[in-house]
């Protein structure tokens, strides 16, 4: 049986959630089911992982996040203005 994965999300992560209108569940499908996905340039424990959200006429999502062995940890979320879909 695989390892329950939970979410936490950091104070920014959750204030960014509110201010840009993002929902956890696109969030949570960027993280698991990305499109792509990249090591944060800075921060080599981070990754990025990025996600078309048709709810949000077909954006790209980015969110930031930490994996341990069964949760992650997300940093920050957003709308990628510079990625193309």
């Amino acid at each position: 049986m695989p390892p329950i994965v939970t979410f936490s999300y950091s104070e920014h992560a959750m204030t960014m959630l509110a201010e840009r209108e993002i929902e956890r569940v696109w969030v949570e499908r960027t993280v698991l089911q990305p499109d792509a996905t990249e090591p944060d340039p800075k921060h080599p424990d981070r990754q990025r992982a990025f996600r078309t959200v048709p709810e949000r006429d077909g954006r790209v999502l980015r969110v930031v996040y930490v994996r341990s062995d069964t949760a992650y940890r997300v940093i920050t979320p957003f709308l990628d203005r510079g990625r193309r879909r």
